[in-house]
């Protein structure tokens, strides 16, 4: 076999982090690829570059035997390298054919021809088993027939690798089978396949070779005959954890703050990416910080809405500090003492273009107000000012802009909102995406010190070392469902990772 793509020594910075440090994937002629590896390794990075999206910092890309510059995603299409992101780029209220050739519409001048149109969507569709009617319009599908048409849109564009990302991550077992045989077929088209999944059996199942990226670098590749489930796990969590903070003792005590019950939601067909909770349950002591851990769509972020009461759940109860309670709303959860950091702070926390002092009091507002509706100024910046030197939040004045502080700075802003409003449990989604090694350890040692003063703490993260130093007990879920509960002391990444990514894996403390 030759090689179709060849990414050699490719380097790629962000302020304050370097994503990707000569990094080189080589994909051969008509080869499913693998390219594996934990939230934050860099595949999206090095996926991004090859399709024209970023610009390496230094590395060289060979594209069919030739060295290449892709500069726009536009080019990367004519040069035949085409990806297919998880989330669906196709545009609702047309149909199926003008989805596929959408700008490329086959006619003379400004005038499409319908007929060449319908009949060429339906030689393509044909090529891939698809029986659809090519003037469907693309809301009345399924998940999975969406994912037929952005391939069948891919294949139309003349495509020698295409990028599949988590294509899998929406699709029941049965539609799961069906992509890996549509896979197969292209393989033995000619077509490459780059092929990014949490899920590792798919691995197994359907890839000739794999790559797996740690931390920016090559961790490893391998043809999949040299290697075993074990192997890539070691390959994926071999990293240290020894920069990370590291908690001396529990303070978890015997009390029970919240207590979840057979939480279930339904999939929500405007969102194909949203993931159902079937039947979660669960408890969270005072002084404790419970660790969830799973991959990419497993339903972590949606069990912490449920509970925070950004989303309906359908069914199950929610007991806290010993009482049934219903939470229909955020303000619900706020005034029973429930705070929520969420996975985003740029998009679901932080409001970018107004202060940090607006940003960091705007929870505890309630407990600032003079008269009526008047807000005590100066009680709010002896507020702000207390919260900045506790957290050490490093900013020029509470006037300061907050979308111009650090990623570590807002993330601290964030916290430093919900500890003013004196919170019973903490749920922190992600607690540590997008910030420095410093930062990290900063906000570590702040978890730790809130749950030294009793505070219950839910932390939800993708970065094992991270799960693995800060909790007092872990719960793993995948596809909505728990997997497995783990003690501190009997956790180990391997384990962790096996109930994350492998079906019917089974743990108990």
């Amino acid at each position: 076999m030759t090689a179709i793509l060849e990414m050699r020594s490719i380097n790629k910075a962000f302020p304050g982090v370097q994503a990707l440090s000569e990094v080189t994937l080589t994909v051969e002629r008509g080869q499913i690829h693998g390219l594996l590896g934990e939230n934050g390794a860099g595949k999206s990075t090095l996926m991004k570059i090859l399709a024209g999206v970023y610009a390496p910092d230094s590395g060289e890309i060979l594209f069919d035997g030739a060295s290449v510059s892709i500069a726009t995603p536009h080019q990367a299409q004519q040069m035949g390298i085409v990806t297919i992101y998880q989330e669906f780029t196709l545009v609702p209220h047309l149909t199926i054919a003008e989805n596929v050739f959408i700008g490329r519409e086959p006619g003379v001048g400004a005038f499409l021809s319908w007929g060449r149109l319908r009949d060429q969507t339906r030689a393509v569709m044909d090529g891939l088993g698809i029986t659809l009617d090519p003037m469907t319009p693309v809301s009345a599908l399924s998940v999975a027939e969406q994912q037929m048409v952005e391939i069948a849109r891919a294949l139309s564009m003349q495509s020698k690798v295409i990028v599949m990302d988590e294509p899998t991550s929406a699709l029941s077992e049965h539609e799961v089978h069906q992509l890996l045989d549509i896979c197969r077929d292209l393989k033995a088209k000619g077509i490459s396949i780059i092929f990014i999944t949490h899920h590792l059996e798919e691995v197994m199942r359907v890839c000739d070779h794999i790559t797996v990226l740690r931390d920016g670098r090559n961790a490893g590749s391998a043809p999949i005959g040299d290697v075993t489930l074990d192997n890539i796990i070691q390959m994926m969590v071999g990293r240290s954890a020894s920069e990370l903070f590291k908690r001396t003792q529990s303070y978890a005590t015997a009390e029970t703050v919240l207590s979840v019950r057979d939480l279930r939601t339904a999939a929500d067909p405007n969102n194909p990416n949203k993931t159902a909770l079937h039947g979660i349950s669960f408890e969270v002591r005072r002084g404790e910080i419970l660790g969830i851990a799973g991959l990419i769509g497993a339903g972590r972020t949606e069990a912490a809405r449920a509970i925070f009461g950004a989303d309906r759940f359908e069914h199950g109860a929610i007991t806290f500090e010993g009482k049934p309670v219903a939470i229909r709303s955020p303000l619900d959860a706020i005034r029973l003492g429930i705070g929520l950091i969420p996975e985003d702070r740029k998009q679901q926390a932080l409001f970018l273009a107004l202060a940090v002092r607006e940003n960091l009091s705007i929870a505890a507002l309630g407990r600032l107000l003079h008269w009526i509706n008047f807000v005590r100024f100066d009680a709010e910046r002896q507020m702000v000012e207390r919260y900045r030197q506790a957290l050490n939040i490093r900013m020029s004045g509470q006037d300061q802009t907050v979308g111009n502080l650090s990623g570590g700075n807002q993330q601290k802003v964030v916290i430093a909102r919900w500890l003013a409003m004196e919170p019973k449990l903490l749920i922190v989604d992600e607690p540590t995406r997008g910030i420095d090694v410093a930062a990290k350890a900063e906000v570590h040692q702040l978890l730790d010190e809130l749950a030294s003063r009793g505070i219950a703490i839910v932390m939800i993260s993708s970065e094992l070392p991270e799960i693995l130093s800060m909790s007092d007990r872990i719960l793993t879920i995948r596809e909505g469902r728990l997997t497995g509960e783990f003690q501190r002391a009997e956790a180990t990444e391997e384990r962790l990772m096996q109930a994350m990514a492998l079906s019917g894996a089974s743990a108990s403390s």
